[in-house]
């Protein structure tokens, strides 16, 4: 854990808080994040090599982490690019990955961007890698910063679907922080305004922000992530994904859960952020 040196001076403390810290409700730990990724906000599993592809996002170093099954980094890669605000990550079916530079939380940036990091310069374990750069902005955004109750320009989430990139928004309202819409941008180089398809809002309460998203192998299953729950679609057609059937699965667990990735159909990683007693740990969680 990452009291470790605290273990032996303060045991009997220790031990009654570390009891507590380990409840994770319906979540299952399967790895101790290193504290080098202590602000996790992405997550990619590479299932040919077996490892786990992670990012930190915002003040952090540009560093892409490959970790294993018992949650050691293997692999690190630095990205010839400045991490602004990287909140999440995303395969295409091509293998090539994602890192979305995205997150805006006073929703004044005027230089949103995607990274783009090519299959075959993974493969070919290099230390640093230049990325391809999508830039892109969102037509509705007139003003940076835009009064309070517009501010639904941030984004943490993202997936790659049928050649496009879906970004899924973060309402920075606190009048309607449940609030999400979905845009579309092309998965190639270039400056693009991202095109509005449609807006959900998750729930009313606190903790519902969206912080990642992901979509099956089979392109018929997406998860939301928020703090407290995943919301699964089902049962839609084409790309406007919310109208869809929509199911919430609660974690009974609260932490800054930042990335998801779907395991299989029926079970997703998920990793949260370390912070104090809680967090800091790689989860599977059972949609059955």
């Amino acid at each position: 854990m990452k009291l470790k040196a605290l273990y032996f001076k303060f045991f009997p403390f220790f031990l009654i808080l570390f009891m507590i810290s380990c409840d994770t409700g319906k979540l299952t730990v399967i790895a101790d994040l290193p504290i080098d990724l202590n602000e996790v906000s992405g997550l990619a599993f590479d299932k040919k090599n077996n490892l786990f592809w992670m990012i930190n996002d915002s003040g952090n170093k540009p560093i892409l982490y490959g970790i294993n099954n018992n949650g050691n980094i293997i692999k690190e890669i630095t990205i010839n690019a400045k991490n602004r605000d990287w909140e999440d990550l995303t395969y295409d079916t091509y293998r090539n990955l994602y890192i979305g530079d995205f997150g805006n939380n006073d929703n004044d940036r005027k230089n949103l961007l995607i990274l783009k990091i090519h299959k075959d310069s993974l493969e070919a374990n290099l230390k640093s890698i230049t990325p391809e750069r999508i830039s892109f902005s969102y037509p509705e955004q007139t003003k940076f910063p835009p009064k309070k109750s517009k501010r639904h320009f941030d984004c943490e989430s993202f997936f790659f679907y049928q050649d496009s990139l879906y970004l899924f928004t973060k309402s920075r309202y606190s009048g309607n922080k449940g609030k999400t819409n979905l845009y579309q941008l092309p998965a190639h180089k270039g400056n693009f305004e991202a095109k509005h398809i449609n807006t959900f809002n998750t729930c009313p309460e606190t903790g519902c922000w969206v912080t990642s998203a992901d979509i099956n192998d089979t392109g018929d299953k997406i998860v939301l992530l928020t703090e407290n729950s995943a919301f699964l679609l089902t049962e839609f057609k084409g790309t406007n994904f919310f109208k869809a059937k929509i199911d919430r699965f609660l974690f009974d667990h609260k932490s800054q859960k930042e990335s998801v990735f779907f395991k299989n159909d029926s079970t997703l990683y998920i990793a949260d952020e370390y912070l104090g007693m809680h967090g800091g740990n790689l989860y599977e969680f059972s949609l059955d």
